[in-house]
């Protein structure tokens, strides 16, 4: 809103132009996201203390950890989705599809992550709702918004696969496009999710992928670079770079309070919109694949507690000692924040292996 303003007065003054770059709103959509939440997070985790909303910890998890996150408050998302959403809402252009899309989503599944977090807070245990139900909603969330995505886009472009590392490699997915982007969103806002166990865990790997897709949305819809890249143009996905510029500063702002020992939890209202967001991304640009290899952690993470679930199941065996895959870690005996440490390892390289791709075609 407040970028459409300042343009009214481009004629009158024109150091005004400078709004017109995509790459000085992502920066202030980076810097306005990031003040807004190390203004407000102190007073929301002291709020959130007193009314006692805490995150309710698995009774099967390391002992060290219920000991440590016992008391810590959750819902942490609130502030990081006010900074996301103001920063958004001042600096991007709001007639985009995409932006609507994108911010469509991240409200939509943070309003259902809070609704989980309230369950578990008022159950006072860490189920929250049932998987079955949060999952039928997600579907529900998921196909409203692709539906209403597609009837603004051009579809027969939109519904193509690109795959990293072929240039001339590509699958029209017809109508299956739609549920093939329902399981975009849902796995990765799940994912993202699974992740969210440790402090700090999930954010610094959101980062990562935000900012890689920050720079994939820009050369999408810069037609000069999507064709020395060889990779789609898809006109008005450089906008996407500021909602990712947006998500970059909350979390950086975030990860001040999370970062070990954590003074909250991004709680499922976090988790579910930032990774349900990331998925609307990686489909407007059209890089699902490339989705998968940047946040190859949130893949990893998910894929070992299916895993485990279905081991259990055929043979009553477990393959972890705990999954997701960070708890197995800690059971064997690795610090906190070693397996935090090490697994943004992993991210950084994953996130430089995804890049690469965008050359190597």
């Amino acid at each position: 809103m407040l970028y459409q303003f300042l343009l009214n007065f481009v004629d009158t003054f024109s150091f005004l132009n400078v709004f017109k770059y995509l790459t000085f709103r992502t920066g202030l959509a980076v810097f306005t996201s990031l003040l807004i939440v190390l203004i407000i997070g102190g007073p929301f985790i002291k709020f959130f203390s007193n009314q006692k909303i805490f995150n309710p910890i698995r009774d099967d998890g390391p002992e060290d950890h219920i000991i440590k996150k016992i008391g810590t408050p959750t819902m942490g998302g609130v502030i990081i989705l006010i900074g996301l959403l103001i920063s958004v809402l001042c600096w991007a252009d709001l007639s985009n599809i995409n932006i609507l899309f994108c911010l469509y989503i991240v409200v939509s599944f943070g309003l259902l992550g809070a609704f989980d977090d309230f369950k578990k807070i008022k159950n006072n245990n860490s189920s929250g709702i049932s998987s079955k139900l949060k999952i039928i909603l997600q579907i529900v969330l998921a196909v409203i918004g692709v539906t209403f995505f597609i009837s603004y886009v051009d579809f027969q472009e939109m519904t193509n696969l690109y795959f990293p590392f072929f240039k001339n490699l590509i699958l029209n997915l017809g109508w299956f496009f739609i549920p093939f982007s329902v399981f975009v969103i849902i796995g990765s806002s799940n994912a993202v999710n699974l992740t969210d166990g440790l402090d700090g865990l999930a954010t610094v790997p959101v980062i990562l992928v935000a900012a890689c897709f920050a720079f994939i949305s820009y050369v999408t819809g810069n037609i000069v670079f999507s064709d020395y890249l060889q990779i789609p143009y898809i006109e008005g996905t450089g906008e996407i770079s500021i909602f990712c510029g947006a998500i970059i500063g909350s979390c950086l702002g975030f990860l001040w309070f999370n970062a070990p020992p954590a003074k909250i939890f991004m709680g499922d209202t976090g988790s579910l919109s930032l990774g349900g967001s990331l998925g609307a991304v990686g489909i407007i640009t059209k890089h699902e694949i490339v989705l998968a290899i940047t946040g190859g952690l949130f893949v990893l993470e998910a894929v070992s507690v299916m895993v485990q679930v279905i081991s259990y199941k055929l043979t009553g065996k477990r393959i972890f000692k705990m999954a997701p895959i960070h708890h197995h870690f800690e059971k064997k005996g690795w610090p906190e924040s070693t397996v935090v440490i090490r697994f943004w390892i992993i991210s950084i390289i994953l996130a430089m292996i995804g890049l690469a791709t965008l050359k190597l075609r």
